[in-house]
């Protein structure tokens, strides 16, 4: 698998980079994990938006689903558009009516609004398999309903944590995956409030606790010094740790 990131800045866009929104590739196949602010953008510089496979949620708030009207636009709009049918998108129980509602923006046009023509929505009840990806997610700990995901391809596995604070179940995930994808949005801080995000050192003692081969930090909100975020995940995790930044590459 090839992960590409597209834009890695939490919360909200930072000057330098779109909010979250990452690409994997694999076999000719790709599949977009979130669409953050900025990240459709992004996008189109590695894949043609019509040859994704399949798009996957990890929660509804903005940073990481916003761009999906961007998509939604691009694929009902452009002149020439190749012949495809709706695109898979798996993401939380509400992701249809919720992203009717961020693309109609009052109520009457979100009564003859429907996305069907573009997407099919699909929930987490069941493993995903999209192209030669085999998808799994886990509930965890923000203040909607949210998921890690865990992506896995030819004896190699992929997780991203999304947006979480800790949790057992994003280790219980993550076991043995070769990368773990980690937000850290935040450095250590004991009143830090519970089930929102990770810091830098609850990211590597998550990494640890799953024995993960490599740890990616990302989501680091322009207002938090990434410096300070990673020397807290290297302090508690021995193996590779790096924060990713946009554009950048990663076998695994």
């Amino acid at each position: 698998m090839l992960l590409t990131v597209l834009g890695c800045s939490g919360s909200v866009p930072a000057a330098t980079s779109p909010a979250s929104g990452y690409l994997v590739r694999a076999d000719g196949a790709s599949v977009v994990l979130d669409l953050g602010n900025g990240a459709f953008g992004a996008l189109q510089r590695y894949v043609d938006p019509f040859t994704v496979d399949g798009l996957v949620l990890s929660h509804l708030h903005p940073d990481h689903c916003a761009d999906v009207s961007a998509l939604t636009v691009y694929r009902r709009y452009h002149p020439h558009p190749p012949r495809h049918g709706p695109l898979p998108l798996y993401g939380p129980a509400d992701a249809a009516e919720r992203l009717i509602a961020a693309y109609a923006p009052n109520v009457a046009e979100r009564k003859a609004t429907h996305l069907s023509d573009i997407y099919s929505f699909r929930t987490y009840r069941d493993v995903a398999r999209i192209g030669p990806f085999e998808v799994h997610a886990a509930p965890v700990e923000h203040p909607c309903e949210a998921y890690a995901l865990r992506l896995h391809h030819a004896g190699k596995a992929l997780v991203f944590s999304g947006d979480t604070g800790p949790c057992q179940q994003l280790v219980e995930l993550a076991t043995g995956a070769d990368v773990l994808l980690a937000e850290a949005s935040w450095t250590y801080r004991p009143n830090n409030p519970p089930g929102v995000h990770l810091s830098g050192r609850d990211a590597g003692e998550a990494a640890a606790a799953a024995g993960v081969r490599r740890l990616l930090i990302t989501h680091v909100p322009p207002w938090t010094d990434p410096e300070e975020v990673l020397a807290e995940a290297q302090a508690v995790f021995c193996g590779p740790t790096e924060l990713v930044r946009p554009d950048a590459h990663y076998d695994i």
